[in-house]
């Protein structure tokens, strides 16, 4: 059964740093894109950053420099790095596999149960 699992949220300070994990089963996670979405309160989801299966790295503008996509084949785990945080990055945070190099979209497939991240002073 194919599975992901969100962890590593918590609460931390504006210019703070955390690191998510996306622990996955069922599958590996180097034969996927991984793909990490956020929601804010009242606002829609949208999508963050993604690994595809050959490495490739993509970002949005608003994370670009500050969140880093990365995955351990080991452990079968995708790592959302975040380095100075900012008050909208305020968010539950969820991540999402599709096999192969095409990050999977927002329509597609179900979603985990999310790690909520809270940035405030």
């Amino acid at each position: 059964q194919v599975q992901l699992v969100e962890s590593g949220g918590g609460s931390v300070q504006p210019g703070g740093s955390l690191r998510l994990s996306c622990a996955a089963s069922g599958f590996t996670v180097d034969s996927y894109a991984i793909r990490w979405f956020r929601q804010a309160p009242g606002q829609a989801r949208e999508a963050i950053s993604c690994i595809s299966a050959d490495g490739n790295t993509y970002y949005a503008d608003s994370v670009k420099g500050r969140f880093t996509i990365s995955r351990d084949n080991i452990k079968n785990t995708v790592y959302l790095q975040m380095n100075s945080l900012r008050p909208e990055d305020t968010a539950v945070y969820y991540c999402k596999g599709r096999r192969g190099n095409y990050c999977p979209d927002l329509y597609s497939g179900s979603w985990g149960q999310g790690t909520q991240v809270t940035v405030s002073s």
